[in-house]
């Protein structure tokens, strides 16, 4: 066994006298597999007065610039750590220019090896997205939020060229997406209008505010902004002589399914509004909640997730009670100072990199908006019919609590025409799923399970009077 020790000490300083000339600084890729999980890692590292810092993109599940806590470098080893999300790295710097070395996060262990090459990405199967030539009618369209200059930029599929038809505004979830819901290689947005403009009903589907081909700055737009630009749609299309405009909804996933109601308040016009994962309590009941079940699914330990918890909810806290960002911003570094030194077993893990990035993180308008704002106040207000739609394995907004809530603010306000349903074995995406987890929505090819979009087909042709109609699948949304 000593030998053994000796031999491996070393190679180790082998290694070491070989790479120590050599620059860190830069960006390396690598691929994380977990299980049938395929993750690129991208870390970008930048040398400072002090030392060193980096952020971390995980492309594959739509997140970039991940602050990382910690970065250190020397003979050759590279270690760093993410400590709100449990991650930490070591590897050794080869005289081949490349890092091997392990990535360590809620008690796994999973090799993952670092290069200065570009990895390339798999283009997974999606069977569900549809093929043209369509057999219906796509126009690209544009409108005006002219309260706050923006040009929406879309698309509009109606069931035949000529015609009267019932319509929904599609509105997308939290980040910046295109008109097709893009994230994570899927595109549930298209499959949804497919299906739905197949079945009788005309979809208008538009780019976020300062995405793709729309005009605007979404760094500093909050839930509110998001829905007068929704409710521009609902203007476009009563211009539209296609369109019965006694029968506009709109169809909102995740932060859409608070925006919908919004707009649904304070306007008497909107026939139904369908919740896809629409949020149903408070923004910052929503995060904690979210934060405590992935870690949970993820293996986190009760001890671990409750520090956590509380750690969040301090910080939250401070957001509630803030007046002014630049207060806000003040109260939460103090704060987060002294929480991290009553952390002394992970306090050496945190520095002013992560805690500047965690203030403007949550003092950007989105994040006050979102952590302050109650659904419940629109909700109450709504008088269309509802369909609130969640999966059970849905870890970002979970399906009872927010389900519930849904229909007790509508109650409250006197409207009973609501219809709740949670779908089993559904995540937040409504995949088809095992844990539920973020990091599953990629490796899955299914987009959407098709019970969805058919529930959702179904529920509109009966809210628009046409409930004798027969529903003509003509394309099937396959698995």
């Amino acid at each position: 066994m000593k030998t053994v020790g000796f031999m491996c000490v070393a190679l180790a300083c082998i290694v070491s006298l070989s790479a120590y000339g050599q620059e860190i600084t830069g960006d390396w890729e690598g691929i994380l597999k977990v299980q049938n999980i395929r993750l690129r890692i991208v870390l970008h590292i930048q040398e400072t007065a002090s030392g060193y810092s980096a952020t971390m993109d995980s492309p594959d599940q739509g997140a970039k610039g991940i602050p990382v806590t910690s970065v250190d470098y020397g003979n050759a080893v590279l270690k760093f750590s993410v400590t709100n999300i449990g991650v930490a790295y070591e590897g050794i710097l080869g005289d081949d220019g490349n890092i091997t070395g392990t990535f360590k996060q809620a008690g796994l262990f999973l090799p993952l090896n670092l290069s200065r090459q570009t990895v390339e990405e798999e283009k997974p199967a999606r069977p569900q997205e549809p093929v043209k030539p369509y057999p219906y009618y796509e126009e690209e369209v544009s409108f005006e939020n002219r309260e706050d200059g923006v040009t929406l930029a879309g698309t509009l599929t109606l069931p035949r060229k000529d015609g009267l038809f019932p319509a929904v505004v599609l509105i997308s979830g939290s980040g910046a997406q295109n008109r097709d819901g893009e994230l994570m290689g899927h595109k549930p947005f298209l499959v949804i209008a497919d299906y739905l403009t197949r079945n009788g009903i005309a979809v208008l589907r538009f780019d976020d505010r300062g995405t793709a081909a729309s005009t605007g700055d979404f760094k500093t737009a909050t839930s509110y902004d998001f829905s007068k630009d929704a409710e521009a749609g609902v203007k476009f299309l009563q211009t539209r002589k296609e369109i019965d405009r006694e029968k506009i909804g709109l169809t909102g996933h995740s932060e859409g399914g608070a925006v919908a109601p919004m707009v649904a308040a304070r306007n008497k016009d909107i026939a139904f509004i369908v919740l896809l994962a629409g949020t149903g309590v408070r923004g910052d009941r929503i995060l904690l909640a979210q934060q405590d079940l992935i870690a949970e699914a993820s293996g986190v330990g009760v001890a671990d997730r409750k520090q956590a918890k509380s750690f969040n909810e301090g910080a939250f806290d401070l957001v509630l009670q803030s007046t002014g960002t630049e207060q806000l911003k003040t109260g939460l570094t103090a704060y987060l100072k002294q929480a991290i030194q009553e952390l002394p077993a992970t306090a050496n893990a945190y520095n002013d990199n992560f805690i500047k990035a965690s203030v403007e993180r949550l003092t950007s308008p989105w994040m006050q908006y979102f952590i302050k704002y109650d659904p419940a106040t629109a909700l109450e207000k709504v008088k269309c019919p509802v369909l609130a739609l969640n999966g059970e394995k849905d870890l970002q907004v979970p399906a009872k609590e927010n389900l519930e809530a849904i229909r007790a603010a509508l109650t409250r306000g006197g409207n009973r025409r609501v219809t709740a349903k949670a779908f089993p074995g559904l995540n937040h995406l409504f995949q088809e799923c095992e844990t539920g987890l973020p990091a599953e929505y990629a490796t899955i090819e299914q987009t959407i399970s098709p019970a969805v979009p058919e529930e959702i087909a179904t529920w509109i042709m009966a809210q628009t009077k046409t409930k004798n109609q027969k529903i003509m699948c003509l394309r099937n949304v396959s698995k």
